[in-house]
């Protein structure tokens, strides 16, 4: 009986080697985009701590807006609807804070008998240094204003009661410098002022707000 002899051994074939793809070098571009954004992440974040220091130990304080004195001049009814009136009264801005000066670089004031602009005035920028107040008088002048007729009827009832109320609005850009960094910023000055009639119209009462 014949053995039955071993398959013969299948020799493998020798595996070519895998070709690995080539790198291809980054662009330029590509790194100096990535270093740019680094840069600006890192300016970013520098800036809001140093604006946070600079809250936390100077403690900044609006400027303050108020009116100590007015006079009411003129009130004249042209038609029964048209309005010319004269208004003067002192403005006194304050820098409460001890260690920023403050630069008024925009003002407007704005008049209103309710809610009916009837003048506006604009200010020259001035400087106004650590807890320092300056005072300046402002004109206000209404000329052939049209109030609508319950508008007309109310300040005739109020001059009938010798006392006559008026809305103040002021919008200040100011700069604040602390040595040598600077912001710029936005606040609102509010008045409600309350006069006797004219021609000798004086200031009775007034309550000012600003933010």
């Amino acid at each position: 009986m014949k053995q039955a002899s071993p398959p013969p051994q299948q020799i493998a074939e020798p595996r070519k080697p895998r070709l690995l793809p080539s790198r291809r070098p980054t662009n330029p571009f590509v790194w100096c985009g990535a270093i740019v954004c680094i840069i600006l992440s890192l300016l970013l974040i520098v800036t809001g701590i140093i604006i946070l220091i600079f809250f936390l130990v100077v403690k900044p304080k609006n400027p303050v807006f108020d009116i100590p004195s007015a006079s009411l001049n003129t009130i004249v009814f042209d038609s029964p609807f048209y309005l010319n009136a004269g208004l003067t009264f002192l403005a006194n801005f304050s820098n409460p804070n001890d260690k920023m000066d403050v630069m008024f670089e925009y003002i407007n004031i704005d008049l209103y008998f309710q809610n009916r602009l009837i003048a506006s005035q604009s200010l020259p920028p001035f400087l106004d240094r650590t807890n320092e107040a300056k005072l300046g008088a402002v004109h206000m002048i209404s000329s052939e204003v049209y109030l609508s007729p319950g508008l007309a009827t109310e300040l005739q009832m109020q001059m009938k009661n010798n006392s006559v109320l008026f809305n103040i609005r002021g919008a200040f850009r100011v700069r604040v410098s602390f040595g040598f960094g600077r912001y710029t910023y936005w606040f609102y000055g509010l008045c409600q002022i309350e006069l006797t009639n004219p021609p000798a119209g004086v200031l009775v009462a007034r309550i000012c707000k600003t933010k």
